[in-house]
């Protein structure tokens, strides 16, 4: 009987480790897939605290948005920066704004570039401008070549009443051979309070 019961002790405590093991390895691969895919989401964004309609702001709307998506994919967020600022008065931004979309003008950015190569989806985020990305998006655009098949670009906006615009048009323009997804906009008087359909969005997205 004591051989038995050894026997089968030894055969339960076998049984117990492999659940264990299998669980830990499980549990491991999930986090190297979640750490592998925010490693090649890079989420871009355009974003302003003054010269906003109706009132200056500690946070900007598009920045608030673009948080949420990195929170919900783990990705890297480039912010880009016009290497001269736009107006702090909202209406002699707006003017400038229109003046920038007529001549197809590329204002200066700050800095370098991210190394695009090093991701598979990009989020590109901003303002709406004249229902159009902000011309300092476009030299974004112009700088890097997303145009391959093997990127996803999506885009992203806040608005004051015209939602997406043209900026999935713009990006299929631009970058023909890449794959556009469906985009998200939001109301920037209700960008502070939009993480959860941000989440229901990338959750449709497989993100």
């Amino acid at each position: 009987m004591k051989k038995v019961s050894r026997k089968w002790i030894a055969l339960i405590a076998v049984v117990v480790l492999a659940i264990v093991g299998g669980v830990i390895i499980n549990n491991h691969r999930q986090v190297s897939a979640a750490n592998s895919k925010g490693k090649r989401t890079l989420i871009v964004y355009f974003s302003r605290t003054q010269g906003i309609y109706g009132r200056n702001l500690r946070i900007g709307n598009t920045k608030r948005i673009a948080d949420d998506i990195q929170k919900k994919t783990g990705g890297t967020e480039f912010e880009i920066r016009p290497q001269k600022d736009y107006p702090s008065d909202y209406d002699q931004t707006a003017r400038l704004a229109d003046q920038e979309r007529r001549e197809g003008a590329r204002p200066a950015i700050k800095g370098p570039m991210p190394d695009v190569s090093k991701y598979d989806t990009i989020f590109i985020g901003s303002p709406v401008w004249y229902n159009t990305y902000p011309m300092v998006v476009r030299t974004f655009m112009d700088r890097v070549n997303l145009n391959s098949s093997s990127k996803t670009v999506i885009p992203f906006t806040t608005n004051e009443g015209s939602g997406l615009g043209e900026t999935p048009d713009v990006l299929k323009s631009q970058y023909p051979n890449a794959k556009t997804r469906q985009g998200f906009t939001v109301r920037g008087t209700q960008a502070a309070h939009a993480r959860n359909q941000v989440n229901r969005w990338l959750d449709r997205l497989g993100y």
